[in-house]
């Protein structure tokens, strides 16, 4: 709605008063207009919130004193707390603004803490039946529960944790259940929003929480372990490292609560969480206990309690991986049994939980182990695939997944049984969504009362309902889809003629991420598998003709997507898809078509730069602060993931097209130039030195009418303050420096000045420089190889010698010392030096190389090694060769010794 019109229909309600905000407060006798003028000012919070800023105080203090009035109706008190959220929701248009009120923040979070107390002791809750999982808990307390959440999200943890850290120790030395009950509740809610600042607080956490474990309400014993579990997820892995020895005794413990089963139940589903978060070097130790103690759960005769023992199962197999091997024997016939017996409806979770659990713990015990009880599970699977299931069961979802983790553990093996699950898969992949469209400012809410839940998005004038489930079906679907594809290779090549039809449509599939992620990741497997049944002769006779006709096919319906994206971290995606589909059937693709990627990379380049712009413009709004500007540095890394793939594609098209993509590279440099700026991240100063030396390693001769623009650059960029700017620079000299010839002839001066910079720059080889020392080093090799005329080399060769070997980049570390080699072949006298004396250090480098085994050097070097030593060991005076074999230390002599008599 148009923000005039907002502000007319408000003043209409409130009467044309110089302070509206206390004709609200006055009007609120009048209830229901009340209700009306919050619901336009939260239309307005969220749209303009600048538009408040003046009257900040007043409208949030307003706001507030309804929240607190306990005679008011609760819908009208949601409204005004509805109000304060959306506002410090409002990043976008108000950056910071709410956190310069604290003082409303502490009062908000005390009444969102009050409103957690509005729970009743249900009898409900204490039997265990799964529905009752929210039994006794109001409106109130849900709605306490959700503001609490979206507040931390919005307001971030500096804000948040003051304030809990003040209000939640007083309710926990209260003497009522429902205090300690809110304050872990609470603590479980603002953990996703605070979880930078929590993880430093960990001690204060963890023990406010595991103290609670002892407490005498079972109620109360559930919100602890419900804490533990989000903070694992929100505060893992540092979590995990830091207090696994006082967290998994304490939720083993837990399951022993024979007579409170939701709590035992609950303490299964943690074990969950925390797990996902794991090492396996963490877990280890602790298996027997909660392995044991699983079992014992899944004999329980709560139904509830054996779903949570399942899915605790499976993810402490499927994060202890093989350490698993040795419980298996013990929990498989378990399993088994359950997805045998448990057919009646109400078991149809549970059996859904086996099938999960049986494949995470056949994946994580790997094949041999699993084969035998594979063969039967799959003859279960494949009679319930075949029975007719109503559309609510779970277990068409848990199926799918099942299937396709079998395949992961399998392999080849796996391909008799793609006829069975194929077809049911594919018809999930081209479910319908269930959707209903009204028009964005119609008053009638789409009906969300059916059992199914309903999503509702707003796209342009229209609001959209969705039924949830089937997205998520749909999206499993096609996640499965592209495991097999990737898993079977040409193994899937006969079923690409269904799959592709079916994927490359959901590429623009806007109701659902999950799903479009899916069929974008599955383009390049679908490639592959047809590029490799080919290759192999299981074509049934297509041949490459077939692979032209599936790129044709796909790359346009790609590009086209990536045209269309609204999310920045698909797009990023759907570039990366693209340049592996390019290196799957680059050659094949026509001028036309190299042509739209072109034009798509420009169009991504414009757009990725216009939304930093208007970054760059939040950042200059009244109330920016450093917690937004840490949010906008997360949004900046997500483009220079999209600005990454770019530079990888147009590497992948020049080392394909070479010479003949150069036009398109000129078409590019308006794009590309300003990359190089003072002003840009690294990251992008990067990528546009990688292209460039794309450009001139692959077209050689055709990229020197390059050099005069780019070389400058490159010079300066040696010594740039980033290092991996540092190493793309010393790389592209290199490069330039075995093809460039003449043109680079009268700038060598000034690249062994750059070079030298880098190498002998003090912390050369620590871990974030060696890179870049490395390909200086490799850099300077090649000027002593292709312009020794114009160096001094009985200076700059011995210098180079003292740097090797290289140890760091391992593919530069091979060209470097087959160059090396090459130079002790032909007797090069600089490099030997007068009277031999650097032939004890050439040995030593060479002892080096070889005791690294086939790190640093390619095999056909070594031996070119060893001959060399052999020959040494002949034609040196045998006083010098036995003091060069001295200055050796013992390892290096006994590699020597072993690779000389084997």
């Amino acid at each position: 709605m148009d923000p005039q019109l907002q502000q007319a229909q408000l003043a209409a309600i409130l009467g044309a008063d110089p302070s509206p905000f206390e004709t609200l407060i006055s009007h609120l006798i009048q209830e229901a207009t009340a209700q009306e003028a919050l619901e336009l000012l939260i239309e307005l919070a969220g749209t303009e919130p600048r538009f408040l800023r003046r009257q900040l105080v007043e409208v949030v203090g307003s706001m507030l004193q309804i929240a607190e009035a306990e005679t008011l109706e609760e819908g009208t008190r949601h409204l005004a707390i509805e109000f304060v959220i959306t506002l410090a929701e409002a990043r976008e248009r108000a950056p910071g603004m709410m956190r310069k009120l604290p003082q409303f923040i502490s009062r908000l979070f005390g009444i969102l803490l009050r409103m957690l107390l509005d729970i009743e002791d249900e009898p409900a809750w204490h039997t265990a039946e799964n529905e009752d999982e929210d039994a006794g808990e109001s409106s109130n307390y849900s709605v306490g529960q959700e503001c609490l959440d979206r507040l931390a999200i919005a307001l971030g943890g500096n804000t948040i944790v003051p304030v809990a850290s003040e209000q939640l120790p007083a309710y926990l030395a209260a003497p009522e259940w429902q205090k300690h009950h809110a304050a872990l509740i609470a603590l479980a809610q603002i953990a996703e929003g605070c979880s930078k600042v929590m993880i430093k607080n960990l001690e204060q956490v963890v023990s406010m929480v595991l103290n609670s474990f002892q407490d005498p309400h079972p109620r109360v014993r559930w919100a602890a372990i419900n804490a533990i579990g989000q903070l694992a997820t929100d505060l893992g892995p540092d979590l995990q490292v830091q207090y696994h020895q006082r967290v998994l005794p304490a939720l083993a413990t837990a399951m022993d609560d024979f007579n409170n089963p939701r709590v035992q139940a609950h303490a299964a589903s943690a074990v969950l969480n925390f797990s996902e978060n794991c090492t396996p070097d963490i877990l280890t130790p602790y298996l027997d206990g909660i392995v044991s103690k699983l079992l014992v759960l899944l004999q329980n005769g709560k139904q509830m309690v054996q779903e949570g023992a399942l899915t605790a199962l499976a993810s402490v197999a499927d994060s202890s991986q093989e350490h698993f091997q040795k419980y298996y024997d013990a929990v498989m016939p378990y399993l088994k049994a359950i997805l045998v017996n448990a057919n009646d409806k109400a078991n149809r979770m549970l059996r859904a939980k086996a099938m999960e659990c049986i494949s995470l713990v056949g994946m994580a015990v790997g094949k041999e182990k699993f084969r035998d009880d594979a063969k039967q599970v799959m003859e279960v699977l494949m009679s319930l695939q075949g029975s007719q299931m109503e559309t609510d069961d779970p277990t068409t979802s848990y199926m799918l997944q099942a299937w396709a983790r079998l395949c992961k553990c399998l392999g080849q093996d796996f391909l008799p049984y793609m006829s069975v699950v194929m077809p049911p898969l594919l018809q999930s992949a081209q479910l319908k969504p269930d959707v209903v469209i009204t028009s964005a400012d119609s008053d009638n809410e789409i009906d969300e009362s059916d059992d199914e839940s309903m999503e509702t998005i707003t796209l342009g004038d229209k609001r959209i309902g969705i039924k949830t489930s089937v997205l998520e079906e749909k999206a499993t679907a096609c996640n499965m889809l592209c495991c097999y594809a990737d898993e079977l290779k040409e193994g899937f090549y006969p079923w690409i003629d269904q799959v592709a039809p079916t994927l490359v449509p959901l590429l623009k599939f806007y109701f659902h991420e999950e799903v479009r992620k899916a069929a974008v990741s599955a383009m390049p497997e679908l490639l592959r598998s047809a590029k490799l049944a080919i290759e192999k002769g299981l074509a049934q006779g297509r041949n490459e003709s077939y692979i032209k006709q599936l790129s044709d096919y796909i790359v346009p319906s790609l590009v086209e997507a990536l045209h269309k994206e609204p999310d920045t971290e698909i797009c990023a995606s759907m570039l990366d898809a693209l340049n592996e589909c390019i290196q799957v059937s680059g050659p094949l693709l026509d001028e036309n078509q190299v042509r739209s990627i072109v034009d798509e990379i420009k169009q991504v380049i414009t757009a990725s730069s216009s939304r930093k712009t208007e970054r760059a413009e939040r950042a200059k709004a009244e109330d920016f602060d450093a917690e937004e500007g840490e949010l906008l540095k997360e949004e900046n890394e997500q483009e220079e993931e999209v600005f990454d793939q770019i530079g990888e594609i147009l590497g992948t098209l020049i080392k394909t097209f070479k010479a003949s993509f150069l036009p398109f590279f000129d078409e590019m440099s308006s794009y590309l130039m300003p990359m190089w700026g003072k002003d840009k991240t690294a990251e992008e100063r990067r990528i546009a030195i990688c292209i460039f030396d794309d450009v001139a390693e692959q077209c050689r001769e055709a990229a020197l009418k390059y050099y005069d623009t780019y070389l400058p650059f490159l010079l300066e960029a040696c010594n740039d303050e980033n290092p991996d700017v540092r190493q793309a620079a010393v790389y592209g000299l290199g490069v330039c420096a075995e093809y460039g010839g003449s043109a680079i002839k009268p700038l060598v001066g000034e690249a062994l000045s750059r070079l030298n910079v880098v190498i002998r720059h003090p912390n050369a080889l620590q871990p974030e420089n060696v890179m870049a020392y490395d390909n200086a080093v490799s850099a300077l090799g090649k000027i002593c190889q292709f312009h020794r005329d114009s160096i001094d080399s009985a200076q700059i060769i011995p210098a180079w010698l003292s740097c090797l070997p290289i140890k760091g980049d391992l593919i530069e570390a091979k060209v470097v010392h087959e160059l090396l080699c090459s130079m002790v072949e032909r007797s090069d006298m600089e490099l030997l030096g007068p009277n031999n004396q650097y032939v004890p250090k050439i040995v030593s480098v060479f002892a080096e190389i070889l005791c690294a085994g086939k790190d640093l050097a390619t095999e056909q070097t070594i031996n070119r090694i060893v001959n060399l030593l052999r020959q040494l060991q002949q034609t040196l005076p045998p006083a010098t060769f036995a003091s060069t074999w001295a200055s050796l230390q013992p390892q290096q002599q006994l590699a020597i010794q072993s690779f000389l008599t084997s």
